[in-house]
C-alpha cells in the first residue's frame, strides 16, 4: 500500500479499494444506526401466535428459529398474564411424568419425548385460577424453563423472553400442518391490540 492509499484511508476512514458508495454501505455513519440493536427475538426468530387455544383467553406465542427450534410461551393477551392476576406458581408435574424429568441429550436428541399439540406442558397457578399451558405443535420436547419454578413472576414481567415455557423441535411436516392455523405477529396485533 502506498503513501497516498494510506492517506486516503485516513481521510475518509474506508480502505482504498472500496468506492465511496461501498464504504458508506459497509460503514454507516453513527447517526444512521438505531439507538440500540434489535432484540435477538426480532432478528433471529419468526414470531407466530395462537389465540384461544382449546379455551378462550389461552393465547400463546411460538417463536421459530431458522434451525426449526420453537420457543413456546404465553402471549401478552393470555388470561394468566393479561388480567390483574399475578402468577404464584408454575408446576411442570403434569401428565404421567414431570416435564422437568424429560430432558433430551445427545446431538440428535433421539431420547426426547414427542408431545402432541394438545399435550400439557405445565400448570400456571394464579391467585384466582389455574391454567393448563399446551404445546400447540407436535414435536420433541427438548427443554422446559425450570427458572419458572423458582421465579414464577417471570411470566408477569418477562413472558416474551426469560419467561418462556419450553423449547420444542417439531418435524417439518408437523410444523407445516400446525403453522397453517397460527397468526403472524401483525395479524395477532390486529386481533389482540395491546391494552393501554
Amino acid at each position: 500500500m502506498g503513501e497516498t492509499d494510506s492517506l486516503n484511508e485516513k481521510e475518509n476512514g474506508a480502505p482504498p479499494h472500496l468506492s465511496e458508495l461501498q464504504a458508506n454501505t459497509l460503514y454507516p455513519s453513527a447517526s444512521d444506526l438505531p439507538p440500540e440493536p434489535p432484540r435477538a427475538v426480532l432478528s433471529n426468530y419468526d414470531r407466530f401466535f395462537v389465540i384461544d387455544f382449546m379455551k378462550g383467553g389461552h393465547d400463546q406465542y411460538i417463536y421459530r428459529h431458522n434451525n426449526g427450534l420453537c420457543v413456546i410461551g404465553l402471549a401478552p393477551s393470555h388470561i394468566a398474564v393479561d388480567n390483574d392476576a399475578s402468577v404464584i406458581a408454575v408446576d411442570f408435574n403434569v401428565g404421567k411424568r414431570s416435564r422437568t424429568e424429560m430432558k433430551a441429550s445427545g446431538k440428535r436428541k433421539s431420547d426426547a419425548c414427542v408431545l402432541e399439540p394438545t399435550s400439557a406442558l405445565c400448570k400456571v397457578v394464579c391467585n384466582n385460577a389455574e391454567y393448563i399451558i399446551r404445546c400447540c405443535v407436535r414435536g420433541a420436547l427438548l427443554e422446559v424453563n425450570e427458572r419458572l419454578v423458582k421465579d414464577p413472576t417471570l411470566l408477569n414481567t418477562k413472558a416474551a423472553s426469560e419467561g418462556y415455557i419450553a423449547i420444542m423441535m417439531p418435524r417439518p411436516a408437523d410444523w407445516n400442518k400446525a403453522s397453517a392455523s397460527f397468526l403472524t405477529a401483525a395479524e395477532y396485533l390486529k386481533r389482540k391490540p395491546p391494552r393501554q
